[in-house]
């Protein structure tokens, strides 16, 4: 059955196809550490991934999801702070990056993923992108706010220089608009 699970998993596949051991990568809003979990498999022992979330209990279950899964080592550094600070952190280039956006699950709705601080997490995630990478945007428009977080990411996409950017926009036709959608950017390696 097709649900918001599996828009959320084709982001990863997105994202698996490309990324080798060794990668760098970013879990723009850590979660329940799903995400993280998948970037850290796919980057390997000899990787990084970086993993920005501002709640504690984000922090919390991403670091038990590591650890069973014996992934609590060096590659995965947890931030708790917003994803619009991240080039404070983060200074080469990531081969992959992704965004899963609204609330944390299981948690107060009334925290959420602000327009403003996505789209500056944003822009500073192309800048570190190396050529051939990719970011993967899952949006929940849902939400209060999520549709406006959703079409001002599209804005900002949409926009972007095709010469330097192919982007992706996947979205369940026969749902109502508040179902989840992925978006994916991609950094293009040659010019066209």
């Amino acid at each position: 059955m097709i649900n918001w699970f599996t828009v959320a998993k084709l982001g990863h596949h997105f994202l698996l196809e490309i990324l080798q051991e060794g990668d760098t990568a970013l879990d723009g809003t850590m979660g329940n550490g799903h995400d993280t979990l998948m970037l850290a498999q796919a980057v390997g022992a000899r990787g990084k991934v970086y993993a920005f979330d501002i709640q504690t209990q984000a922090i919390n279950k991403t670091r038990e999801k590591l650890a069973a899964a014996n992934v609590l080592d060096e590659r995965v550094q947890l931030i708790q702070d917003s994803h619009h600070k991240l080039s404070e952190y983060i200074v080469g280039p990531l081969q992959g990056a992704i965004y899963n956006l609204g609330y944390l699950p299981g948690s107060d709705k009334e925290i959420i993923t602000r327009t403003d601080t996505t789209l500056a997490a944003l822009q500073q995630t192309l800048e570190l992108l190396s050529k051939g990478g990719r970011l993967v945007i899952v949006v929940y428009p849902g939400h209060p706010g999520g549709q406006e977080e959703k079409e001002a990411i599209e804005d900002m996409a949409s926009r972007l220089d095709a010469r330097q950017y192919k982007v992706l926009k996947v979205n369940l036709l026969n749902c109502p608009p508040s179902a989840p959608g992925v978006i994916l950017i991609e950094k293009v390696v040659e010019k066209v």
